[in-house]
């Protein structure tokens, strides 16, 4: 069955990045007028993306970034990240997601120890965005066209070299990071970082997706109240609570399409919405095309 939309990373991903023995997979994004958003989402694993064409502005760990076509970008574990269209009406980037496991992390040596495990645990801080006139550039770029080319071209051993390219794609930004002390692990959760909030609201919506989800419920887990919630979300996921959520359901259903389910009053129901008509029209909105149009075009 051909698929008209490859799923976009969501919150904490569970789509699985490569092979539990080789953990790497390339994605292409593009990003258009139609599809000017890839959603705040996490994952446990690293990031290192090439623009290719336009520009954007990527947001990771709520920190927004002006990203220009040849910039590169290193999205460390566990960190909150997003991509939205600016100036560029049509937007390209080419990723390798890659966990740090396949470097050696859950090794018991000094590479461990001293700098791929402090990564993972964020008490080491790595730049996210390196454009041409950052030192570390250069070098990145030269082994990114490597990893390229070995991930299209598989010549015999080509997953040692990458493992050994990824290793020094670490190697040449450690000397532009820093270290971090991390709060006491017994702090309360009402003191909690702003991104750690933001990660439990949206790991609970990717959880109960299908069942009714209040704002007060999702306040709650913030500890802020109702108003503070929704100005609070709104301002790092660019748009509001309600449209996240169908933006999710619509994405749920696209996939059970996609999976060879016919019945639309089934799949409206099974994704949260109990609402046919509310649901016809969210998706025609989004998707420019009935869930009809879209079944027949799947065959």
């Amino acid at each position: 069955m051909r698929k008209l939309y490859t799923p976009s990373i969501e919150q904490k991903e569970n789509a699985k990045h490569g092979e539990s023995f080789f953990p790497i997979q390339r994605y292409i994004t593009m990003l258009a007028d139609d599809y000017p958003v890839v959603t705040t989402h996490w994952h446990e694993e690293a990031e290192l993306t090439l623009i290719t064409h336009g520009n954007c502005q990527y947001q990771i760990d709520l920190i927004n970034y002006e990203v220009n076509e040849g910039d590169i970008l290193f999205v460390p574990p566990l960190l909150l990240h997003s991509i939205s269209l600016s100036q560029s009406s049509h937007f390209i980037s080419e990723t390798y997601v890659f966990h740090l496991n396949y470097i050696g992390a859950n090794a018991t040596d000094v590479c461990s120890t001293r700098y791929l495990t402090p990564i993972m645990n964020q008490e080491l801080v790595m730049p996210c965005h390196l454009t041409h006139e950052h030192p570390a550039y250069a070098a990145l770029r030269i082994i990114f066209d490597k990893i390229a080319d070995l991930y299209t071209n598989t010549p015999a051993g080509y997953e040692l070299a990458l493992k050994a390219l990824f290793i020094q794609v670490i190697f040449e930004l450690i000397p532009y990071s820093s270290k971090v002390r991390l709060p006491d692990s017994k702090m309360s959760p009402v003191n909690g970082t702003p991104s750690d909030k933001l990660k439990n609201v949206l790991d609970y919506i990717e959880i109960n997706y299908a069942e009714s989800i209040s704002i007060p419920e999702l306040a709650k887990l913030c500890y802020f109240s109702e108003y503070h919630f929704m100005r609070f979300f709104k301002k790092h996921m660019n748009m509001t609570c309600v449209e996240y959520i169908n933006n999710l359901r619509l994405q749920k259903a696209v996939e059970l399409f996609e999976q060879g389910n016919t019945s639309i009053l089934d799949v409206s129901l099974s994704v949260g919405f109990h609402n046919l008509s509310y649901f016809h029209r969210a998706f025609k909105k989004r998707y420019h095309m009935t869930p009809h149009t879209f079944i027949k075009r799947l065959n």
